[in-house]
């Protein structure tokens, strides 16, 4: 499963020699995403590196798990209950329901919430730096903070260690 880390840079040359060492120590190309403010953004980083503003897809599969959960346990619930007459699809069928409803409650929660590493670490971004964020395998990852911090003057790892599916 792969991990999330978070580097902090001064600029866009700064981020870009992390990703370069990020890059040579194993790092995938598209397991690197920037993150800065939205005039520096705008002007400085491409589409393909940045990094989505909403929480929308970690809260969707948070609500997916909770909701079908909520859904096995009301379905299970109703077998048990003879008067109801509910089967096993039954149940299966609330499952279904209740992850849809919840992965749909949870996305427009999600959607108007920023993502977590923008809200850990708004005072960075706010002053300007800019947030390389990288994901990968706990050996990939650890290799890469090593060569990254050495061969970039100005780069920092934030306090940052999450699973990548739900960062």
């Amino acid at each position: 499963m792969k991990t999330r880390h978070v580097f902090s840079t001064p600029d866009l040359a700064t981020a870009q020699a992390a990703m370069d060492a990020a890059r040579e120590a194993g790092v995938h190309d598209n397991d690197i995403l920037l993150i800065a403010r939205a005039d520096i953004e705008l002007e400085s980083i491409p589409n393909e590196r940045r990094e989505a503003d909403t929480d929308l897809m970690p809260a969707a599969v948070r609500g997916a798990g909770y909701g079908g959960a909520a859904g096995l346990l009301a379905g299970l619930l109703a077998v048990v209950i003879a008067p109801i007459g509910l089967t096993i699809a039954g149940a299966a069928a609330a499952t279904v329901a209740g992850a849809m409803v919840g992965c749909w409650a949870s996305a427009l929660v999600g959607s108007s919430l920023p993502d977590p590493i923008r809200r850990k670490f708004d005072a960075h971004i706010q002053a300007g730096r800019i947030l390389v964020v990288i994901d990968g395998d706990r050996e990939v990852l650890t290799h890469a903070e090593a060569r990254m911090l050495a061969n970039t003057i100005g780069a920092e790892i934030l306090p940052f260690d999450s699973l990548a599916a739900f960062a």
